[in-house]
Parts: structure tokens; C-alpha cells; sequence
């Protein structure tokens, strides 16, 4: 029954299959985060104990907001994406792996920072971590972009622009963060802190129900 939404190529919007994949993986890999967070063993100083855990509170925080912001804008791209074909489940899936692998990368940055050994290498895998993934995304946003097929033919050129510009925000800033916290890994961190309200900011795009101008 498929044959009515994509051609024998395989080309078609984008299906509800490859949408409902992604945001399965977005939801286990978010949910997946709090599995960092161990209550405290000694309870007779649990005030401590809990401070002690600000580390892995830190990271799960992050890591949330910044997999929320990634899932906010794969859903705004896919929302301007009219044909989809196999290179581009292809290459979603290599995104999807990127985004599945976030919560390992994780709990290596809590680890590091609440043992007070590795941060620098911590830092610097937890960044990388993120950039492979935003440049994956970008991967995605350049293939169904070249030529205006794949796109949606109402958007505007500053529109695919504006978005273009907002996608590559992401693996700029990712590669500052990791060469700030390759000099001073704490700084790294309040980097990556800083990130999320940054990449949270509306940007240009347009709204596929209403046509206008939105985040």
C-alpha cells in the first residue's frame, strides 16, 4: 500500500515510519540520561551526598536541554522536507546513531568531573560527541537542499538560508567548546552550559500549517 506515497525509487515525503524513528530515539536517549543520576548510599549525610552528585546533575541538565534543542530543530527540518529517498534515511540513521550514543558521552563527563580526573579528555569527547552529530544533521539539510527538490518549493531563499546559517551554528560553537575545554576543562564545561540557552533562540523558518515566518 505504500506505492501511493513513494515511487518505485523509493522517493516519497517523508514517511510517518522514518519520523516516528527518530523520535523514539530521541526519547529513549533523553530518557536514558537519568540513569546517571545514583541517590546517594549514605543518607546519614545525605545533604552532602546530593552536593557531591553536582557533576552528573550538571550533565543530565545539559545533555537534556541540548538533545531537546537537537530534536526541536530535526523536527523544523523535516517539517521543510518534501521528498525523502533512500541516501536520506541513509544518513538519518547515521544521525540517529550519533544521538543514541549522547547518553555513554555522557556519563563519562559526570564521571570524570566527580572522580576529578580525565576533565580534559572528558571535555573535549563530550564535545566531539555533539559535533559529529550536528555535522550529520547538517549532512541531512545539505543533501535535501541541493537542487530545491527535496524542500518544499514555498520557502524562500533567505528562508533556506536562515535555516542553513542556524544548522551550522551548532557545529561551530561545538568546536570552540572543545578548544576551550582542551585549555581549561572547567571553562569547557560552562561552555556547554552556555550553549543551551544560545541554541534554545528562535530563528527563521516557516511553519508548515501557517506558511509564516516562526521558529
Amino acid at each position: 500500500m505504500t506505492g501511493s506515497v513513494e515511487s518505485a525509487s523509493g522517493a516519497g515525503p517523508p514517511s510517518s515510519r522514518l519520523i516516528a524513528l527518530s523520535d523514539a530515539v530521541f526519547a529513549i536517549s533523553i530518557t536514558l540520561l537519568v540513569l546517571e543520576l545514583r541517590p546517594p548510599t549514605d543518607t546519614a549525610h545525605l545533604a552532602r551526598g546530593l552536593a557531591e552528585l553536582w557533576p552528573s546533575l550538571v550533565a543530565y541538565a545539559v545533555s537534556f536541554l541540548l538533545i531537546g534543542e537537537i530534536w526541536a530543530d530535526h523536527h523544523l527540518m523535516y517539517s521543510q522536507i518534501v521528498v525523502h529517498d533512500r541516501v536520506l534515511l541513509f544518513l538519518n540513521t547515521l544521525f540517529l546513531m550519533s544521538v543514541a550514543f549522547l547518553p555513554f558521552t555522557t556519563s563519562v563527563l559526570a564521571t570524570a568531573f566527580r572522580d576529578s580526573q580525565g576533565e580534559r579528555a572528558a571535555v573535549i569527547f563530550y564535545g566531539l560527541s555533539f559535533g559529529v552529530g550536528s555535522l550529520l544533521f547538517n549532512a541531512i539539510w545539505w543533501y535535501v537542499r541541493r537542487g530545491r527538490r527535496r524542500i518544499r518549493s514555498d520557502l524562500t531563499a533567505r528562508q533556506v538560508r536562515s535555516s542553513t546559517v542556524r544548522f551550522l551554528l551548532a557545529p561551530t560553537l561545538n568546536a570552540v567548546g572543545v578548544l576551550v575545554g582542551a585549555m581549561v576543562p572547567p571553562l569547557g564545561l560552562v561552555f556547554f552550559v552556555a550553549l543551551v540557552p544560545l541554541l534554545w533562540l528562535p530563528i527563521r523558518a516557516v511553519d508548515p500549517t501557517s506558511g509564516r515566518a516562526t521558529r
